[in-house]
């Protein structure tokens, strides 16, 4: 196991900003994820598991050890309803989801060209085009950091939520995911609900390779690609309000991007589209910006540093509070030097 010391991060996250983090350590296995949290020089460092990096922006240097999760493997199991896919924490999330188009295996495909690896979709309950991971989700195994226990949680026991689990609450920081298992029925039925699908509902025959490709399309039109514009995509989440400022919304624009949420009285709004209105689609602050397609990705121009995003972060929120009185909350994990959230509302 290699620890590398007073190392450089910018290969280590997708907005590619220049800190450094006193050790670094990339682990492919759960002993060496124990023995790195075991380990006697960095005992009583503060530790951050990185995964791709694509939702984890650190404000400062890291005065501690970042381990970088390599945990990889898949495993497929079957009965006659359904396949259950076993998945090391550390795979690329995105090339999960092709090869088990590969495997002829679907119900991903809408979650496709999601950065980020395996690990990190429990933690954030990611989704994208009217699916969430924990509809797929079967069970987590996650590391107990004090014992060095693997526990396995079933679906309900992470408390999955619209952008949450019990992952960013109760276990935040008492434990690692190393896998996941992902339950897909054998009978696939397209979910086209969100918007942007809508239009191949008119196709007489449609696969589950159409609609990835579909999703991959309108992403790729949305979305910088982070190796050529540093960015973590959707910066910040689509917030949740009560009818009242859907009504308000509405009487001033003729048409408002609204999405029900499963509570009665309350909508969840586009972030991206409260930044557009405010004026902001495009706004240049020294090296960062709001990207000039997508007002929900906040980009590095390349000379950009961590300060400049955090300030523009805030910026923006007033901007939208002030305009329309929502308050936007980041959907990125912003980090002080010792690893803890540094985002004040």
């Amino acid at each position: 196991m290699d620890i590398r010391e007073n190392s450089s991060l910018m290969p280590f996250h997708s907005f590619g900003f220049d800190c450094r983090a006193k050790a670094l350590v990339e682990v492919h296995s759960i002993e060496e994820l124990k023995l790195a949290y075991s380990h006697p020089n960095y005992l009583a460092t503060p530790k951050v598991v990185l995964g791709g990096g694509s939702n984890t922006v650190f404000t400062e240097s890291f005065e501690g050890l970042v381990i970088v999760n390599r945990i990889m493997g898949k495993q497929v199991t079957e009965t006659d309803s359904a396949w259950t896919i076993h998945v090391g924490s550390g795979e690329n999330w995105h090339d999960l989801v092709m090869w088990s188009l590969q495997q002829q295996i679907f119900g991903l495909e809408n979650l496709a060209l999601i950065p980020g690896t395996v690990g990190a979709a429990p933690v954030q309950n990611i989704g994208a085009y009217g699916v969430e991971f924990g509809t797929v989700c079967d069970y987590v195994d996650a590391l107990c950091i004090a014992t060095g226990e693997v526990r396995r949680l079933s679906q309900d026991a992470c408390q999955f939520a619209y952008r949450d689990s019990i992952f960013k609450g109760e276990l935040k920081g008492r434990v690692v995911i190393v896998g996941v298992g992902i339950k897909l029925s054998k009978q696939w039925r397209p979910n086209l609900g969100y918007g942007a699908l809508a239009e191949l509902a008119q196709l007489s025959e449609l696969d589950a390779e159409q609609v990835a490709e579909h999703v991959i399309k309108q992403r790729d039109a949305k979305l910088p690609d982070p190796a050529v514009l540093g960015n973590a995509g959707s910066f910040f989440k689509n917030p949740v309000v009560p009818q009242s400022v859907v009504d308000a919304l509405e009487a001033e624009f003729e048409v408002v991007p609204v999405y029900p949420t499963g509570v009665q009285g309350q909508s969840k709004l586009a972030a991206g589209w409260l930044i557009d209105k405010a004026g902001l689609k495009g706004k240049r602050f020294n090296g960062v910006g709001v990207h000039i397609d997508q007002a929900l990705v906040l980009v590095n121009h390349g000379e950009g540093t961590a300060s400049e995003l955090v300030e523009l972060a805030g910026f923006i929120v007033a901007e939208v509070k002030q305009r329309f009185g929502v308050t936007l909350e980041p959907e990125v994990r912003l980090l002080d030097n010792q690893g803890n959230l540094c985002w004040k509302s």
